[in-house]
């Protein structure tokens, strides 16, 4: 039986070889928005994985809408050609499309980067002003005023524009993990009085107008989506409902896939386990008619195909796994028996030649093993769907 995981999707006009996505990461290793040596590599080494797609970083639409000076952007010439001789490199070593997410930090920008403690950034750090959709009580975010929103909307609007001269198949609008765009969906975050706030529909409004203003600055064979978050994980925040209705909105004003996540708002308690996340993405797939993506602890080969066969989601997006194995798509290939293509300069390790890739762990494949901790050992996956949706084609 072919494997659902390496069989092709089409989002939009784009057909991907198979459902693997090499999620956005950040590096903070950005100079003023500028792409680095340091991207060419860890690019680099994703682009022959064997992923369908790979995600570029999230990528700041102004200077003021970055996480930490580290931080990728795409609103200076000097960010998009520094971007464009990364990804000339990149796209000589593989042959698999790339996608960029664009995102504003909104107040949880000028922050120092992780390995540094991830402080808001001192008075002589070179910090910011934080843009909010409401003031935070205690801090100097700002709420965003309308000249804000226009300028805002059309950043993203003009960073997309320049994604589109570099040539990406993806363009992906951040609506999650705390960023601006969540801060306006979130009822935790929002608490404007004005026609951005309220009702479900007021807060969705801000998002959506980015939304309409990067799909239209995108010819129609570029795909455009949205990372969209699932819960807060904190009572009174955003609902599985609201996520769904959200996700129907975007798809009415030409969302060619949505990519479900959750949490980054507010502090939160969330019990981490395999698949963690899938459920959420399971919820969204059975409101809308377009793919969609599940992200969350989702590590094994098995694990990614049988989400896929029960109609869990039809894509799925790793991070750190792909970190931990940056070749990670050979060895799901050679644990559900499915082919893919090698670079010829690694075709001498593909299991048909290379007797050691049957050496390997049989094991790899149960993503419920005696060697995980105990906190995933008695974490299930989720019950597929009763009456599963087939994968989108």
């Amino acid at each position: 039986m072919a494997s659902a995981l390496f069989s092709p999707i089409s989002l939009g006009t784009r057909t991907l070889a198979n459902r693997i996505v090499v999620s956005p990461m950040c590096q903070y290793s950005a100079e003023d928005g500028s792409a680095t040596p340091w991207h060419r590599v860890h690019l680099g080494g994703f682009a022959g994985s064997g992923a369908g797609l790979v995600m570029v970083e999230a990528t700041a639409v102004e200077r003021a809408g970055r996480i930490t000076h580290g931080c990728l952007g795409l609103y200076s010439d000097a960010n998009e050609a520094a971007l464009r001789d990364t990804l000339a490199v990149c796209r000589s070593i593989g042959s698999g499309r790339f996608g960029i997410q664009l995102n504003h930090a909104g107040r949880k920008g000028s922050c120092q980067p992780p390995w540094a403690g991830g402080a808001p950034l001192g008075p002589h750090d070179d910090p910011w002003r934080l843009w909010s959709a409401s003031e935070v009580e205690g801090t100097d975010c700002v709420a965003c005023g309308r000249a804000d929103l226009e300028r805002i909307r059309q950043a993203f609007a003009d960073a997309t524009r320049r994604a589109v001269r570099l040539g990406f198949d993806v363009i992906e609008m951040h609506a999650a993990h705390g960023y601006l765009l969540h801060q306006f969906l979130s009822p935790l975050s929002n608490r404007r009085t004005d026609a951005y706030g309220g009702s479900l529909d007021n807060r969705m409004r801000f998002p959506l107008e980015v939304f309409e203003a990067m799909r239209a600055a995108a010819p129609e064979q570029v795909a455009i989506g949205a990372r969209i978050t699932g819960s807060d994980w904190v009572e009174g925040g955003i609902s599985i409902a609201e996520t769904m209705t959200f996700a129907r909105e975007l798809q009415r004003r030409g969302s060619d896939f949505v990519d479900v996540t959750s949490g980054g708002l507010v502090p939160a308690q969330i019990r981490i386990a395999p698949g963690y996340q899938v459920p959420f993405a399971r919820a969204v797939r059975e409101a809308v008619d377009m793919p969609v993506w599940a992200v969350g602890m989702i590590v094994d080969p098995r694990q990614a195909e049988e989400l896929v066969l029960a109609g869990s989601a039809d894509m799925v997006a790793l991070a750190r796994a792909f970190i931990d194995n940056p070749h990670w798509p050979y060895e799901a290939a050679r644990v559900l028996g499915a082919d893919i293509d090698y670079p010829k300069q690694y075709a001498r390790a593909c299991p048909s030649v290379w007797p050691g890739s049957r050496l390997k762990d049989v094991a790899h494949g149960a993503w419920l093993t005696k060697r995980q901790p105990p906190a995933l050992r008695a974490a299930s996956p989720a019950p597929p769907l009763r009456h599963p949706k087939a994968p989108h084609a």
